[in-house]
């Protein structure tokens, strides 16, 4: 019983695929008339030095992944009985199963992380050494509210996604709580609440795209649990904003009996943690998530959809009159403030339903309509 998981951001390295594009080379140049520019040339050379950026970054490890996929095909006539990608890696995954086409697949990515690059600026940070428990208790017990958990990757590994200042103003609370602090090389908050407008826009940008019936299982991000074919969109959308369950995921398969498991295409990080998973003891049969009714991440109460149109069109409206008018930086008041102060961010949808902004010198958010320019 097998495993094939993919690696997501995080993994690419210059040289990467340097034995695959010249065994596939229809797909190759598939790949390169796709995304406009050469996987060889960015993969291998990086002369632009853009393997780093998300945009750039995202498509070419897909690409990358896909190809050693079907080198691993044509090496052994062996199939997984499952496939579990991290993040980006999700994608590999998925098409792997049959479930998207190559081509789809690469355009998905490369939008994705268009939508990602063109995010707000964010930052997100490594917590080594603690229990979800402990850094939930260290975000709560300091009114870490405006951080949000974005990867969990192993019972002693948590990403933290957020503001660049939050990120960095919580390294002291953390490393105090006996945990290593690492902050990441990236330029935006993934996985959270700061990619709502992205997960918005990429969930549109799904709707043109078809879906096929799952030949192998996937472990699906959001949930850790089995993809249903008619959920495929709604979870892919849905995975830009909430965290990776990947200890849960990588449970989930350990209590199926699976105990094989190879990673495929860059780097061995999905393998490290595998062995930290496997240290610790498995949660109960009790304590496993419903199969059969795969639940999806709690969301506000929905109102009709008419009235829920109508009210999100009116609050992304004042979202884009408000940036339009007022870059950040601008002074503002509110009733709760005894003086003027500037804003932080740019207005955004928070939660998919609240129209919200970041001043600076405070941790939680401003409701929209609570907030003025200062004359």
């Amino acid at each position: 019983m097998s495993v094939y998981m993919f690696p997501g951001q995080g993994s690419q390295a210059k040289g990467m695929g340097a034995e695959l594009f010249e065994l596939f080379p229809e797909l190759t140049a598939t790949a390169n008339e796709i995304l406009g520019y050469s996987i060889q040339e960015l993969c291998l050379k990086d002369s632009e030095k853009q393997l780093n950026n998300t945009r750039y970054t995202q498509p070419a490890l897909f690409v990358v992944n896909a190809l050693a996929y079907r080198q691993r095909n044509r090496a052994s006539s062996t199939r997984a009985d499952y496939l579990v990608g991290h993040s980006l890696g999700e994608y590999n995954a998925l098409e792997a199963s049959g479930a998207i086409r190559f081509e789809d697949g690469l355009k998905l990515v490369k939008k994705r992380g268009e939508l990602m690059s063109a995010a707000p600026a964010g930052a997100m940070a490594a917590v080594i050494g603690l229990t979800e428990t402990a850094v939930k208790e260290i975000l709560q017990t300091h009114n870490l509210t405006s951080i949000d958990i974005a990867n969990l990757n192993s019972p002693t590994q948590t990403i933290l996604s957020g503001l660049k200042e939050d990120i960095i103003r919580a390294a002291s609370f953390f490393e105090t709580g006996g945990a290593r602090y690492a902050p990441l090389n990236t330029s935006g908050a993934f996985h959270s609440r700061y990619m709502e407008a992205a997960q918005k826009e990429f969930e549109a940008y799904l709707k043109e795209f078809t879906f096929s019936t799952l030949s192998i299982p996937v472990i699906a991000n959001v949930n850790a649990n089995p993809y249903q074919t008619e959920r495929i969109g709604a979870y892919l959308a849905a995975q830009i904003t909430h965290p990776v369950q990947w200890t849960q995921s990588i449970q989930y398969l350990l209590t199926k009996g699976e105990t094989l498991f190879e990673e495929l295409g860059v780097g061995n990080v999905l393998t490290k943690l595998l062995t930290d998973i496997k240290k610790h003891p498995l949660p109960s049969a009790t304590s496993q998530p419903d199969v059969t009714t795969p639940a999806m991440p709690e969301r506000p109460a929905a109102m009709p959809h008419t009235d829920r149109e109508q009210a999100l069109a009116e609050l992304q409206k004042k979202i884009n009159e408000w940036n339009h008018n007022y870059p950040i930086g601008t002074q503002v008041k509110t009733a709760s403030l005894d003086r003027p102060i500037a804003t932080k961010t740019q207005a955004m949808m928070l939660f998919g339903h609240r129209a919200a902004i970041y001043l600076e010198g405070y941790n939680g958010y401003f409701e929209l309509c609570d907030v003025q320019p200062a004359q």
